[in-house]
């Protein structure tokens, strides 16, 4: 795929080798621009409509071709971008429909495109809304992990820097939404590569020395509580998950502290557990064939503060990424073991398969008494239950807080990652209660996603088994959404996602107006 997408500021003088529109479905009649457009290419959009070969369904993308014209030598490439019927059209459809069209791009080596979308879209979505839809989906389209591609593939390791970029010009009202959603889509790509590298590279002292080097890059303050000072601080729900790992647990601070930024941070909080076996508590091996993805949280974290940063949002904000391995030795957790977590908490293991809210516990309670934060928000792969309820459509949440609650609620309908919200009650928290602990991490099947939120809001500001926290909170389930088996139409090709990064940013930007 590309190398790079960059943006032109100004229209070339030169002419582009290829042009994208858009058009509903049951178009009879062009918009009057494009009839301006298809007379220069010769006539090819209008003789297009209402053959079966071009299909105008959401998300669909045909490739045209025009006649060379005046001093052109090859056929310019028109590409018809379908945005399905008008009436459910939404910005998911145009972010699928962008994706095929980078795709495509690519493999009609297409290297300059005009994007002329607004004359088909019209006024059903903002302009800004536009850009942003069609930079996610060209980001997210054009993603490839490479890296690990050996002699056999020996075609696609195509050094980056012999591989092509794409320069695209567009209308100037959409030029501001396609210049934002680029640099948030670095940070996706950032996110979806770390989930994709394999756990024999990416263990917890990879995402140290990693996190360190980025926020160097970046402009974030990094600051890591190893296996040592972990131990001294009472974090032993972290320790107990990683302590028969192959590099020892830590937990990864990441600031953003803008200049003039006053009152308290915004405090993310992602799950990295960078291989989950399940423990003693073993997967099979069907379950654990994809448990390099159960670091996802973390790496959504990494990558909303990668861009956080990048952008200079006016607004402070801390990322807590809690990185452990999940192994079998003689040195890890069994089940029927007490763990005094890092805020007094203890905590029977029933299963040391829930061992994300093990991490995240002491992570979200080690960040509370130390950032002080206006609001917690904390993503994980955390439990299957979320994906039996909510199937690879949406990511579960749960929120104390309205005001929380309408803020993800809008990021998440502004940017198409989208949230379900299921309940949490005090009886959910009472149904955790332990018999010789505080609490237990599992109590079964019933309520299994709920249990996991339950179980969080421990660590939050209340350890009363009645109570709910008082500090705004979410928790979201990604574990359905963090990666996908992609297909022909599938924004996403197979693997990760980078679920949660553009959800952040959103929300965090929205806050800072």
């Amino acid at each position: 795929m590309y190398k790079q997408i960059r943006l032109t500021d100004t229209k070339s003088r030169s002419t582009p080798e290829a042009v994208a529109v858009a058009l509903f479905e049951n178009t009879q009649q062009l918009p009057m621009e494009y009839r301006r457009l298809d007379k220069a290419v010769g006539g090819v959009l209008s003789a297009g409509i209402g053959r079966p070969e071009v299909s105008l369904g959401p998300g669909d993308v045909t490739v045209l071709y025009s006649s060379p014209q005046g001093k052109q030598k090859q056929p310019q490439r028109v590409f018809v971008l379908g945005l399905g019927k008008r009436e459910r059209f939404s910005s998911n459809t145009l972010r699928a429909a962008a994706a095929g069209l980078v795709r495509k791009a690519y493999t009609t080596k297409v290297s300059r495109l005009s994007l002329r979308l607004i004359a088909g879209i019209g006024n059903t979505i903002s302009a800004k809304a536009v850009g942003r839809a069609v930079s996610d989906g060209m980001t997210i389209g054009n993603f490839e992990f490479n890296t690990y591609k050996g002699t056999a593939t020996a075609s696609d390791r195509q050094g980056s820097a012999k591989r092509p970029s794409l320069t695209v010009e567009s209308e100037a009202a959409i030029r501001l939404g396609l210049d934002h959603g680029l640099r948030v889509g670095d940070s996706v790509a950032v996110a979806r590569s770390l989930a994709a590298t394999p756990p024999n590279v990416a263990n917890p002292a990879y995402l140290v020395a990693y996190c360190r080097k980025m926020s160097r890059q970046v402009g974030l303050k990094c600051s890591v509580v190893d296996a040592q000072r972990a131990g001294r601080l009472g974090m032993n729900g972290l320790l107990a998950v990683g302590r028969a790992g192959s590099t020892p647990p830590a937990l990864i601070a990441l600031e953003h502290r803008p200049k003039g930024a006053k009152g308290k941070p915004i405090l993310l909080v992602g799950k990295a557990v960078t291989f989950d076996t399940g423990g003693y508590s073993i997967k099979s091996s069907v379950g654990m064939e994809s448990m390099k993805y159960d670091k996802c949280g973390g790496m959504a974290v990494i990558g909303a503060m990668h861009a956080i940063a990048r952008l200079k949002l006016p607004v402070p904000v801390v990322g807590l990424v809690a990185a452990a391995e999940n192994m079998v030795s003689d040195k890890a957790y069994r089940p029927s073991d007490i763990i005094t977590m890092y805020n007094g908490v203890t905590v029977e293991v029933i299963s040391t398969d829930a061992e994300g809210r093990l991490v995240l516990g002491d992570a979200i309670a080690y960040g509370c008494e130390r950032y002080k934060p206006r609001a917690v928000i904390d993503l994980a792969t955390l439990t299957g239950g979320v994906v039996v309820a909510l199937g690879s459509y949406c990511a579960g949440v749960f929120c104390n807080d309205q005001k929380l609650k309408n803020r993800l609620m809008g990021a998440a309908e502004d940017t198409g990652e989208r949230l379900w919200q299921l309940p949490l009650w005090p009886e959910h928290k009472r149904q955790l209660k332990g018999t010789h602990s505080d609490i237990v991490n599992s109590a079964g099947r019933e309520a299994q996603p709920i249990q996991g939120a339950a179980f969080l809001s421990h660590f939050v500001d209340s350890t009363d088994q009645t109570e709910l926290p008082k500090t705004p909170w979410a928790h979201v389930d990604i574990a359905g959404v963090s990666d996908t088996k992609g297909g022909d139409k599938s924004l996403y090709a197979k693997g990760p996602t980078g679920f949660g990064v553009r959800l952040l940013v959103q929300t965090v930007e929205a806050w800072g107006r």
